[in-house]
């Protein structure tokens, strides 16, 4: 099935089909207000995919905000409560969009799992973010992380705490020589120097990349992180969608609010990530929340590209009628198309199609 039959209908056809999806996995839907108080989201900045956030005054003079981001609300007005708690949702959201660089009305989807987080509940979340690439492409990859093995490997070279928050930012940017620089400048030996770079230069096929680590000696902690990791990928073998997952350690979120697995996904014809997620426990934990969390958003404006890409013409036929026509000789022509159809008296200059028909 080719990219564009499959997001035919644009983005309503992905939510629908994502909709059906989580449904199927037992998620409830979940609905809110349009807006928040701003104060959520001025506590929080640093999580928003954008911290430019649409404000306005209430009637009794308290602040509130359009929201920018819909796992906030989420976490705000859930309760911590015993088992497993599942939901998705689909919203708009008002932010700025990545491609205009200016404010716009966007529907995201995504879902969140909330309580006794285990490996099972991380493992179905990652399959979910796979077929979520499934449902709108045929062509995807979901490259993930773990930032408890990598803060693991952080804390074992003894690095400051402001050399660790630099090699994260070089190892995003998949920049050895920067990780190698700062452990020169904090006096780091080099076999521990050698293991962070170790942390760029390997990634790609899961069990590669596990094999790998696991042949170096990574001290005991680390290599309890390592085999926390063997056991979701394990787990995605089982769920039959390991080939589709690459594990990369450039991918990295905010630690002050995620931790443990972190993920990113791709589809090709967009350059930048359409999904992205993870476990925010520590999100939870300033939030005044004891359970954990992971989940993930798709950003349905990134898909839009998708779809503008793959749709070479607005439609197949453009079919012009001369006024008076008789109407049924015009559904018949219309009907005899099988494709996509724009008929009228007369045909925007700004349509385009691959073939015009005048009756």
């Amino acid at each position: 099935m080719q990219e564009f039959d499959r997001v035919l209908n644009g983005t309503d056809k992905a939510v629908f089909n994502l909709r059906a999806l989580y449904g199927s996995f037992g998620y409830k839907k979940y609905r809110m207000s349009k807006f928040e108080k701003y104060d959520l989201y001025a506590k929080n900045k640093d999580f928003l995919v954008s911290d430019n956030v649409i404000t306005f005054t209430d009637t009794d003079g308290t602040l509130l905000a359009l929201k920018p981001d819909v796992t906030l609300s989420i976490i705000k007005n859930g309760r911590d409560g015993g088992g497993i708690e599942k939901v998705y949702y689909n919203e708009n959201v008002y932010r700025v969009s990545k491609g205009t660089k200016s404010f716009k009305e966007l529907m995201q989807v995504g879902l969140e799992c909330f309580g006794d987080i285990d490996d099972y509940c991380i493992s179905e979340v990652l399959y979910l973010a796979v077929k979520s690439l499934d449902a709108v492409s045929d062509d995807y990859l979901l490259l993930i992380s773990d930032l408890d093995l990598i803060n693991e490997v952080l804390s074992a070279t003894g690095l400051s705490d402001l050399g660790a928050k630099r090699v994260i930012s070089y190892l995003a940017e998949k920049n050895a020589h920067g990780i190698y620089s700062v452990c020169k400048e904090e006096n780091i030996d080099e076999q521990k120097a050698e293991l962070l770079k170790k942390l760029v230069t390997v990634y790609g096929d899961a069990d590669k990349v596990l094999t790998e680590l696991v042949s170096i000696d990574l001290g005991e902690k680390v290599k309890i992180s390592v085999c926390k990791l063997q056991k979701i990928i394990s787990a995605l073998d089982s769920w039959g969608v390991k080939d589709k997952v690459k594990i990369d350690f450039s991918v990295v979120s905010d630690i002050n609010y995620y931790n443990g697995i972190v993920f990113k996904g791709f589809v090709s014809g967009v350059p930048s990530s359409v999904i992205s997620g993870g476990q925010y426990d520590n999100l939870m934990k300033k939030m005044k929340r004891k359970d954990g969390a992971i989940g993930f958003a798709v950003y349905l404006d990134e898909l839009e590209k998708l779809v503008s890409k793959n749709a070479e013409f607005d439609v197949d036929v453009a079919i012009e009628y001369a006024d008076g026509a008789d109407v049924s000789a015009v559904i018949k022509s219309v009907k005899e198309q099988g494709k996509s159809v724009f008929a009228s008296k007369s045909i925007p200059d700004n349509l385009t199609y691959k073939t015009f028909i005048k009756l």
